[in-house]
C-alpha cells in the first residue's frame, strides 16, 4: 500500500454529529454498557491482566466522552456486516464490546494473546474486530485531520504560533517519527524497510498545529528514507509548489513581508515556505531566530510523544506486521489523537510526555543537498525581525 495522506475537511468534535446516534442516550449506553462489560469480564476470570476495572479512563486512556464518540462514528460499519462476532462464552460482541477490543488492542500495543485473553476472546476475533474498526474510522474520521480549510482557522493557528515564540505568520511544523516493525531476516523483502540505524521501520512525517493536532500526515514510506526525501515526495510539497497551499495573506513587518510557512528540523530543506535553523556559525540575529524556532517546534515533539504514549501499537516494535495494512493502522492512531484533542478529553491532556521516546535512538538528520536562495532570503528576513523583538 503506498503512502497515506490526510488533509481532508475536519469537523471539531464537540459539533453537532448526531446523524450518527450521538448524543444523551447514547453516553447513558455506554454508562450501562461498561458496568455490565466490567460485570462479566470479572465473572468470568479475565480480570487479572486488566487492572482496575472499575477505572475505565485507565482501561483505554479516553474519557466515556470521547468512547461514546467514536461508538457514534463507527456504529454503522460495525453493526451492519452480516458476520458476528462472540465471546468464548457464545455471548455476541455488542458496538461497545467491538470497539473496546480494538481500542484496548491499539493503546496497549499487547499481543493478540494477551487481548484475548483478557477479553474472553479468540486471536481472530481480536484481529478481525480491531481491524474492522481501523477500515471504518478511516471512513468516518477523516474529517478530524486536515489542513484549515477557512481563512479565520489559519488566523487563529497563526496567532497561536506568534503568541509562543514570536514566529510571525507560521502555520504549522513539520516532524517525522519511526514506527519500528521486528521482521524475519531470512525474508529478503524485508531489507527494504531496514533503515540507517540497523531497525526495520517505517516513516511517519505529520504537520502539527499549536494544539498538537495532526494537520497532514504521510506514512507508509521505509524509515530508510530521509526526512527532505519523504517531504518532497509528499503531496503537501507538491501543493505548496503549485501556490495552493501556503498561499495565504502576507505580513509586513517593519517593512519586511513575510509570507505563510511552516518550520521543520535540519533534516528538512530550506524553502521559501519551509524555514530550518541555521547551521555553522550564528551571528545575534541568527541565534535568536534558533531559539525561537526550537521552542516553537517542540510542539511536534510533544505531538509525537503523546500518539505514541497513548496508541503503544505504533511505539514498541510491531511483530512481523501486515506491511499493507500498517499505514491505515497508524493513520487510525492519528486519528484518534486528534479526536481526542478536538473532545477536549481531559484523560488524555493527562498523560505524561516524554520526548525521548517518539524517535529514540535515531541521530539528527542535516538536510545538506537542497539549498533555495528564496528561502535563505525569507530566513534572514525572518532573523532580521526576530533580533529587533524583545526576547519572549
Amino acid at each position: 500500500m503506498g503512502p497515506i495522506r490526510g488533509n481532508r475537511k475536519r469537523k471539531r468534535g464537540d459539533k453537532k454529529s448526531d446523524e450518527n446516534g450521538y448524543g444523551s442516550a447514547a453516553s447513558e449506553c455506554s454508562l450501562d454498557w461498561w458496568d455490565d462489560f466490567s460485570r462479566r469480564l470479572r465473572e468470568g476470570g479475565h480480570q487479572s491482566p486488566m487492572k482496575s476495572l472499575d477505572k475505565f479512563e485507565l482501561i483505554f486512556k479516553i474519557s466515556r466522552k470521547t468512547f461514546t464518540y467514536i461508538c457514534s462514528l463507527v456504529k454503522d460499519d460495525l453493526t451492519s456486516k452480516s458476520r458476528e462476532f462472540t465471546f468464548l462464552n457464545g455471548r455476541l460482541l455488542s458496538l461497545h464490546d467491538q470497539v473496546a477490543v480494538a481500542l484496548r488492542r491499539l493503546g496497549t500495543g499487547d499481543s493478540l494473546a494477551a487481548i484475548a485473553g483478557s477479553f474472553g476472546l479468540n486471536n481472530s476475533t481480536v484481529s478481525q474486530v480491531t481491524w474492522r474498526f481501523v477500515q471504518a474510522l478511516e471512513q468516518r474520521a477523516l474529517h478530524h485531520l486536515s489542513w484549515p480549510s477557512t481563512e479565520l482557522e489559519m488566523v487563529e493557528i497563526k496567532s497561536k504560533f506568534q503568541k509562543f515564540q514570536g514566529l510571525p505568520n507560521c502555520c504549522g511544523v513539520v516532524d517525522t517519527t519511526h514506527i519500528t516493525m521486528l521482521l524475519s531476516t531470512s525474508d529478503p523483502t524485508s531489507n527494504v524497510w531496514l533503515d540507517g540505524e540497523e531497525n526495520y521501520s517505517m516513516v511517519l512525517q505529520v504537520i502539527v498545529d499549536p494544539e498538537m493536532r495532526f494537520l497532514d500526515i504521510v506514512t507508509g514510506w521505509p524509515g530508510k528514507m530521509d526526512d527532505w526525501a519523504v517531504f518532497q515526495n509528499s503531496t503537501f510539497q507538491k501543493l505548496c509548489e503549485n501556490g495552493e497551499r501556503l498561499n495565504g495573506k502576507k505580513v509586513v513587518q517593519q517593512l519586511t513581508e513575510i509570507r505563510e510557512y511552516i518550520i521543520g528540523d535540519s533534516g528538512f530543506p530550506l524553502l521559501p515556505y519551509l524555514m530550518v535553523p541555521y547551521e555553522n556559525e550564528l551571528s545575534d540575529g541568527s541565534s535568536e531566530f534558533n531559539r525561537r524556532h526550537l521552542g516553537t517546534r517542540l510542539v511536534a515533539q510533544r505531538a509525537l510523544a503523546r500518539l505514541k504514549g497513548s496508541w503503544k501499537i505504533i511505539r514498541g516494535q510491531m511483530w512481523r506486521p501486515d506491511r499493507h495494512r500498517m499505514p491505515r493502522v497508524v493513520l487510525a492512531c492519528c486519528l484518534l489523537h486528534n479526536i481526542a484533542i478536538d473532545m477536549e478529553d481531559e484523560v488524555q491532556a493527562a498523560i505524561p510526555l516524554s520526548l525521548d521516546e517518539h524517535d529514540s535512538g535515531y541521530r539528527q538528520q542535516i538536510c545538506g543537498s537542497v539549498f533555495d536562495m528564496k528561502g535563505a532570503e525569507m530566513r534572514d528576513e525572518l532573523s532580521l525581525y526576530l533580533s529587533q523583538r524583545l526576547p519572549s
